[in-house]
């Protein structure tokens, strides 16, 4: 990657006051190689910018770290793998699954596990209405309106755990239609670095008897 991508990851989690260690930056530096490989070929994002894929993928997925305490983590309609990919860098100690039903991207996420060396990662390919299992958090960056992401996943929430829902502009209408055993913990604002004037922002919720 070139030096201003490096220099724009460093500034990037600096204002997100995320420290990393020389490993870890390594690790985000390759992911973003091989994603920009990538998508040359198989077209798994819309951004093709190098330096753009700093801002809407590694720093937008980073800016949820704050939130993210696992310790089993799913990642639904992942894609190739954002946020969990960079969640999984940042805390080895989260067990990460990364869940899409797009077989080009989940053939990406396992060669980015592959070469990046992730171990505490899984990636299953699967609609999430098939799919079993039990996590801690739920976490989804666009993924579908907050009622169907709430929706489609409960079954997959473990007692006490929570959902994580990455939006951007979020319409009243949304937040209401939500069924009403759901509790929105928290509302916040994400301070995503070079994503100026895009408005993003994370919700915690949870069921009203966890």
């Amino acid at each position: 990657m070139t030096p201003t991508c490096e220099t724009l990851l460093d500034r990037g989690l600096a204002a997100l006051d995320i420290d990393v260690d020389a490993s870890q930056r390594q690790r985000l530096l390759a992911l973003l190689a091989l994603l920009h490989k990538w998508n040359r070929a198989y077209n798994l994002t819309a951004v093709r910018d190098p330096e753009a894929m700093v801002s809407r993928h590694l720093l937008d997925s980073a800016s949820a770290a704050a939130s993210v305490r696992g310790p089993k983590l799913l990642d639904v309609g992942a894609g190739p793998g954002f946020p969990g990919l960079v969640l999984a860098i940042l805390n080895p100690s989260l067990a990460v699954t990364l869940l899409d039903s797009n077989g080009k991207k989940v053939r990406f996420q396992r060669q980015a596990v592959m070469e990046l060396g992730l171990d505490n990662v899984r990636c299953e390919q699967s609609r999430v209405e098939t799919f079993e299992g039990r996590f801690d958090q739920i976490i989804s960056r666009a993924f579908a309106s907050l009622g169907d992401f709430i929706t489609l996943t409960r079954p997959l929430l473990a007692v006490g755990g929570e959902w994580l829902a990455m939006k951007g502009a979020l319409e009243s209408r949304e937040r209401d239609a939500l069924p009403s055993d759901i509790l929105v913990r928290e509302q916040r604002l994400l301070e995503v670095p070079g994503l100026d004037g895009a408005e993003r922002q994370l919700l915690t919720l949870t069921l009203t008897s966890a």
